[in-house]
């Protein structure tokens, strides 16, 4: 390992990044490969088990924290925690009435789909309000015409996109189903 990495560093900080929403994915992966060559553990065998283990418990740290700032929603997540909001995912689950109309909406319709096209047009349409949803996410963790972030508006949407990424697994689940193989 060439300069010294902090293994308490928050996962922005590790990849040398500015902690924010908006990530450009290549970079992101440019700076994870070169982590990664820094320490896997092939490259300390000559020094023996000891070594081996450190550049073991380093390559697990910069993996976890590739997949956090690769996925936008734990991206979103992650950057609520440090700056001190929890999303309490597991306590809070109010929603606006509208989400809740949506989520109906969708719930309805994935049942009554009876095609794998049916299915497949569902799925577009719920990626691309994901996507808009993101689009906000990145708003009000970021900020936007020199306006301070909104994190609790950014805790809510995290977990509207939690709700949003569950459905989408059930209509993965269902086109799997309608799929004769």
């Amino acid at each position: 390992m060439t300069a010294p990495l902090n293994l308490a560093a928050d996962d922005f900080a590790l990849f040398g990044l500015p902690r924010a929403y908006a990530m450009d994915a290549a970079e992101l992966d440019a700076r994870w490969r070169d982590l990664q060559a820094r320490v896997h553990p092939d490259k300390f065998a000559a020094q023996g088990a000891a070594a081996q283990r450190v550049a073991m418990q380093w390559s697990v740290r910069v993996n976890e924290a590739h997949r956090r700032l690769k996925d936008p929603i734990a991206r979103g997540a992650y950057l609520c925690e440090l700056q001190g909001v929890d999303i309490e995912a597991e306590s809070n689950t109010r929603m606006p009435a509208s989400f809740l109309m949506q989520q109906m909406q969708w719930r309805e319709a994935l049942e009554e789909a009876g095609t794998a096209d049916e299915v497949s047009d569902l799925g577009t349409r719920v990626r691309a309000e994901s996507g808009v949803m993101q689009a906000q996410l990145a708003t009000f963790l970021d900020g936007q015409d020199g306006a301070a972030p909104d994190l609790n508006a950014a805790a809510q949407q995290v977990r509207a996109l939690m709700f949003v990424q569950r459905f989408l697994q059930d209509i993965a689940r269902r086109a799997d189903a309608l799929d004769p193989l």
